[in-house]
């Protein structure tokens, strides 16, 4: 039996050769090729830090999670540990980017009683970086940056280093931002940068200060201070990687813990993998995250809503079904998840474009690897977790001779052989890392989420046109019950998306101090962080409800939010329970919406 510690598509990257993992983005994400080193996502109960030693570097973070970073050959050993619950390997993580606050309500309490700002509270940004240089995150006495952790600079002398209880990048305090600043050459002060803008848009929007443009990029909370992490990795490596996501979250926590101050962060990266119904170890960690401190986490839910990236059906027993994907030309490596309830057994064909079929069994658990048209195709059949009924059937299509895999149209066949009527989703990757031709031909739209905006306690938002006032159809969709006309993400019953906010054509600040226009869910998501961080200020600081935070504030944004043209029913699937309204959020501001 294959070790049930391990996460299935783990188990995989295992059990395939060093070449084929090479060729698959997806498998090879958490391994580094040099070191022959796994780096991992650890649940445990107890301590762990008597294990630590030259060859296993641990990070406890909070709420019994850890990253480990040992070699390929001591996994097997550090699984059997009794304090080691499961292990999943990282995934990587891309950003959901594809006049927004007279339409969320918010200038009624900022330039009328309460007269909002976010003075007193702190907004925490995670994404590429900050254009810490520009005046719209200083004031007076400089930067309003308290730290920033860039997590991919590697440390050098004692005052390059990062921040206590990590091992990676190098944390700089506002002081250290401020005699930067001071300087002629800020860069060699503190060499930190957003090479993208993606983050400083960000940052802009949520928090932005008003000093340029006459205060036409002001932001949601201009007076809120910042906490900044720019999320990576000091390799070659592109994209962020779930691991360093969970760093992020727990300094971040601890860091206003420290300062004694609430905190809203803000959170515009995501992927297509899992279940998407809240059981994987990244959403486990979020919802735990979000009950520690007084905090708020939002989280964009993505832009794979027309994607064509998912395929959800519902079938009886002894019906046959067909899914089709074309894969476009130029494709690397392609994945493929099929996830299901364990108790229903399917028999699973596979089909590549020149008609060659292979027989899948679901009940024929572990890897299996072989060729069709030119391509290796690494399957893993999955059992459940400890945290989740489902079973995942994975496949991973890779080029065996030529550069890519074998374009056209591939297709699975699925025949339910006993048990209940049930459900099923297919998935493929999130689609900035397909060619636009890459896609089901019958795709569903709902359970769209991006993960792990699936996460229970965090607040999801979605996207919509405010020119319009219209839902934006990339936006990730949730799901219903038609008995009780709600969404879930899984067994919890919860609500998502939980509102929408502005995200196309939104004017923001770019590098270099100009402007640009941004359209995405990563855009939409800093308008309701920002105004997250109002309600905690109004609550907290100005002492009107010192337990403002977490699924209050989720509460308060919900009851507030606004209808959207076309949408009939609240909540649903596309904008949860509407519009941001943060005028009508608050319960003692007299409105005039």
């Amino acid at each position: 039996m294959e070790n049930q510690k391990l996460e299935n598509v783990f188990s995989l990257s295992l059990a395939v050769s060093e070449k084929e993992r090479e060729r698959s983005a997806f498998l090879s994400a958490g391994y580094d090729e040099e070191t022959r080193e796994w780096e991992l996502i650890v649940k445990y109960h107890g301590s762990l830090s008597r294990y630590a030693s030259e060859k296993i570097r641990i990070e406890e973070l909070i709420a019994g999670y850890a990253i480990v970073t040992l070699p390929e050959t001591m996994i097997e050993a550090f699984s059997e540990l009794e304090e080691v619950e499961y292990m999943e390997k990282p995934k990587r993580l891309y950003f959901e980017t594809v006049q927004g606050k007279r339409a969320s309500c918010i200038t009624g309490v900022t330039v009328r009683p309460p007269y909002l700002t976010g003075r007193g509270v702190l907004i925490g940004i995670v994404d590429s970086g900050i254009d810490y240089t520009s005046v719209e995150f200083q004031n007076r006495e400089g930067t309003r940056i308290r730290y920033l952790w860039d997590q991919t600079k590697k440390s050098g002398s004692m005052e390059e280093k990062p921040p206590a209880g990590f091992v990676k990048g190098v944390e700089y305090s506002r002081e250290q931002i401020n005699e930067a600043l001071r300087s002629r050459e800020p860069e060699k002060v503190v060499p930190s940068y957003d090479r993208s803008g993606h983050g400083t848009a960000v940052a802009a929007i949520a928090a932005g200060g008003g000093n340029l443009y006459d205060g036409a990029l002001t932001g949601v909370a201009p007076e809120s201070e910042l906490l900044i992490v720019k999320l990576g990795n000091s390799g070659t490596e592109s994209f962020p990687r779930t691991t360093e996501l969970m760093r992020a979250l727990t300094y971040l926590v601890r860091k206003a813990i420290e300062l004694q101050m609430p905190v809203a962060v803000n959170v515009s990266f995501g992927n297509t993998y899992g279940a998407h119904d809240g059981t994987s170890l990244l959403e486990r960690f979020l919802d735990n995250v979000a009950e520690i401190g007084r905090c708020s986490i939002c989280v964009g839910s993505g832009n794979e809503g027309a994607a064509g990236g998912h395929r959800a059906g519902w079938i009886a027993e002894g019906e046959t079904q067909r899914t089709e994907w074309n894969v476009g030309t130029y494709q690397a490596s392609l994945s493929v998840q099929l996830w299901k309830e364990y108790s229903n057994p399917y028999e699973i064909v596979l089909m590549s474009p020149s008609g060659e079929k292979r027989q899948l069994d679901d009940r024929k658990e572990g890897a299996e690897s072989f060729l069709m048209d030119g391509t290796r195709v690494l399957a893993y059949i999955g059992v459940p977790s400890p945290y989740s009924v489902n079973q995942e059937i994975w496949l991973e299509l890779i080029p065996e001779e030529d550069t890519y895999v074998k374009s056209g149209v591939w297709a699975i066949e699925i025949r339910a052989l006993g048990g209940n009527p049930g459900t099923y989703d297919l998935y493929l990757p999130c689609s900035v890392v397909l060619g636009a031709a890459t896609r089901f031909f019958s795709s569903s739209p709902e359970k769209t989420l991006t993960i792990p905006s699936t996460a229970y306690k965090v607040i999801t938002v979605g996207a919509y046109d405010a020119a319009y006032e219209s839902y934006a159809d990339f936006s990730g969709r949730g799901c219903c019950f038609s008995d009780q006309k709600g969404l879930f993400a899984g067994g919890s019953g919860s609500i998502k998306p939980d509102l929408a906010a502005p995200g196309v054509n939104v004017q923001t600040l770019g590098l270099n101090g100009e402007t640009r226009i941004v359209t995405g869910t990563s855009f939409a998501t800093p308008f309701v962080t920002g105004s997250a961080a109002l309600l905690m200020e109004w609550g907290i600081v100005q002492g009107n409800d010192p337990f403002l935070y977490g699924e209050k504030v989720k509460a308060y944004l919900r009851k507030g939010a606004r209808p959207l043209r076309g949408e009939a029913e609240y909540p649903n699937d596309r904008v949860g329970y509407g519009r941001l309204c943060l005028e009508s959020s608050l319960p003692v501001v007299e409105r005039n919406i």
